[in-house]
């Protein structure tokens, strides 16, 4: 495939893979980062693109994948050891406890209905992810992408 192939058949969907990846990651950002990482992927790929039928379907796909692959690598790590707790003089850790509960409510309070019913099932009702798709009839990648959105929203609020 030729540049100017390229160019007509992949460069002029920039604008529609933006919004793909703006809608699942929720960030400019990141949304900016994996379509640029889907157009170096497909400039690398360029000599068998010819056999694509639809560019504007493949490029939605690989950008989705990319999104995926994202959201899947911000994932929370916990480590293997939690820091020891350095709280200033007189500070009471009880206060301190129910602050930081009142926060995470707050937080869960203001997330959309959707995510905070998703969060509910999967952390105070532990059912599986199987479960909870079935019971909310969708499927188990955009269950685990509502829950990891919720999760981040809760994350920079707290």
């Amino acid at each position: 495939m030729t540049s100017e192939q390229f160019n007509s058949s992949y460069l002029s969907l920039a604008p529609t893979l933006y919004k793909v990846a703006f809608y699942i990651l929720e960030s400019e950002e990141e949304a900016r980062d994996a379509v640029q990482d889907a157009f170096v992927k497909l400039w690398n790929d360029r000599e068998t693109l010819g056999d694509v039928n639809s560019p504007k379907a493949y490029a939605i796909r690989l950008v989705k994948n990319l999104c995926i692959d994202r959201i899947r690598r911000q994932r929370l790590e916990f480590p293997e050891e939690l820091p020891e707790r350095v709280s200033p003089e007189g500070q009471d850790d009880e206060i301190d406890q129910k602050e930081r509960l009142n926060m995470v409510m707050e937080a869960i309070k203001s997330l959309p209905d959707r995510q905070r019913e998703i969060l509910w099932l999967r952390t105070v009702e532990n059912l599986s992810y199987d479960e909870i798709s079935e019971r909310l009839g969708m499927t188990p990648l955009t269950l685990r992408v509502l829950l990891s959105r919720a999760r981040s929203k809760i994350k920079l609020k707290v």
